[in-house]
């Protein structure tokens, strides 16, 4: 006799059911107020992607504060309409913020930042003393 695991046993179902992602707009509204970030480590430092595209380079706001980088955007727009006998008037916001602890390794005073494309990059250069060392020829005495 084999041990079988069940999947549709009456209560796990339940909850699945009762959980499901797509009750609540689905998984792809999750998590919509934050864009995508993509943060490679090479050996001169760290550089961190953030897809935001439709935007201009004075929406985004970079602060460093006590070793945590914030990246953060917040815009407003407004369209009023007016005509004979109606007025129409739309408005829209949208604001994000992203926070990221930085490595003692990471040099706070030279990260560097630029928006091209819909994509916002920062270079985050490491410390000297954390940089990796040239190889050395040691002479035998």
């Amino acid at each position: 006799m084999s041990i079988v695991k069940r999947n549709n046993v009456f209560f796990p179902s339940l909850m699945n059911d009762l959980l499901r992602p797509d009750w609540f707009g689905g998984t792809e509204n999750w998590n919509t107020n934050f864009p995508a970030v993509n943060i490679k480590d090479n050996t001169e430092g760290f550089e961190l992607e953030l897809a935001v595209p439709g935007l201009k380079k004075d929406d985004f706001k970079v602060e460093v504060d006590n070793d945590i980088l914030t990246i953060s955007s917040e815009i407003t727009s407004e369209n009023k309409e007016t005509k004979d006998n109606y007025t129409r008037k739309e408005f829209s916001f949208r604001s994000f913020n992203r926070a990221f602890t930085l490595p003692e390794t990471v040099d706070g005073t030279k990260i560097d930042a630029s928006y091209e494309n819909g994509i916002l990059k920062l270079t985050l250069p490491k410390k000297d003393e954390a940089l990796p060392k040239p190889k050395r020829l040691i002479s035998i005495g």
